[in-house]
């Protein structure tokens, strides 16, 4: 249902990679928004969330939730929404609460690992995280040690950012598609430069299809000559050579990544696709 997993879309979300869970429990989800609520309260209590330019709020109200949509078979485990919302002192308890945070442990088809765990272990190795990080990091540290899990940073590489602009460009889109972009970031220079190379996505389409030898496969050799074409067309129009530089950033109208680790979904359609794909990333990272 689209409209179960529309939240994920034109948000920037940070991706972590997240070991199994232990003894999670779906049937305690009410407990574990309580007691994430006290642990949120308790640390501003002891005055060590607290920042210049950011305090947390005490009245804010702790939602965890199943997403049974968000999976890509039946042998993944549904995924798992945690909400933090808020409302200002000055409101009235009746008035809307305001969404301050969001938190979604997911497995998008990697059903593989999951066949070969203890049945007391939950696998949900994709942690997406859209909000203020002070939140992220206790509600991190308290899945830590509730569940004996470890959370890790997932960066993307430019090898997976150069999969990422092939496959998506090869994908077909219902409305007007935004141009390709692709930025490079220029090592070893005193001041940071990056150049952005936007392609327009006709152009690009029909490149990949003049690469691609099997239609819905993809092989890293054709990955390889579509990014090859990309900079021999740019090194003869400005005499630069791309693949001296850093891939960092991929922006399509399927989705937009960075090397550090931050995601914007843009198509529902494709949602899945992707989705599966950082998966893979982060099962990768925990191995």
């Amino acid at each position: 249902d689209p409209q179960r997993t529309a939240f994920l879309l034109r948000k920037q979300w940070t991706l972590y990679s997240v070991t199994p869970l232990y003894r999670f429990s779906d049937t305690h989800l009410k407990d574990y928004a309580r007691l994430l609520s006290i642990s949120i309260a308790a640390e501003k209590q002891k005055g060590l969330a607290v920042e210049v330019g950011f305090e947390l709020d005490l009245d804010i109200k702790v939602d965890v939730s199943s997403i049974p949509d968000l999976k890509g078979s039946d042998q993944d485990h549904a995924a798992i929404l945690v909400q933090l919302s808020s409302r200002s002192p000055a409101s009235s308890k009746n008035s809307e609460r305001k969404l301050i945070w969001l938190g979604c442990f997911c497995c998008v088809s990697g059903d593989d690992l999951s066949k070969n765990l203890p049945k007391d272990f939950t696998y949900l190795p994709l942690f997406l995280v859209n909000g203020a990080e002070k939140y992220t990091s206790i509600i991190g540290s308290w899945f830590q040690t509730t569940f004996d899990c470890c959370f890790h940073r997932l960066a993307i590489s430019p090898f997976n950012l150069s999969w990422m602009a092939a496959m998506w460009t090869g994908c077909k889109v219902d409305k007007t598609a935004s141009a390709t972009e692709l930025v490079f970031s220029v090592p070893r220079l005193p001041q940071p430069l990056d150049i952005s190379y936007a392609i327009h996505p006709e152009d690009a389409k029909a490149l990949w299809d003049t690469v691609q030898k099997t239609p819905g496969e993809i092989t890293q050799e054709e990955v390889d000559v579509f990014m090859d074409c990309l900079y021999s067309h740019f090194h003869r129009h400005f005499k630069i050579h791309l693949s001296a530089t850093k891939l960092v950033k991929v922006s399509t109208a399927i989705a937009s990544a960075h090397c550090d680790g931050t995601i914007k979904f843009l198509q529902s359609k494709h949602l899945m696709g992707v989705m599966m794909l950082l998966t893979e990333l982060a099962i990768s990272q925990i191995e």
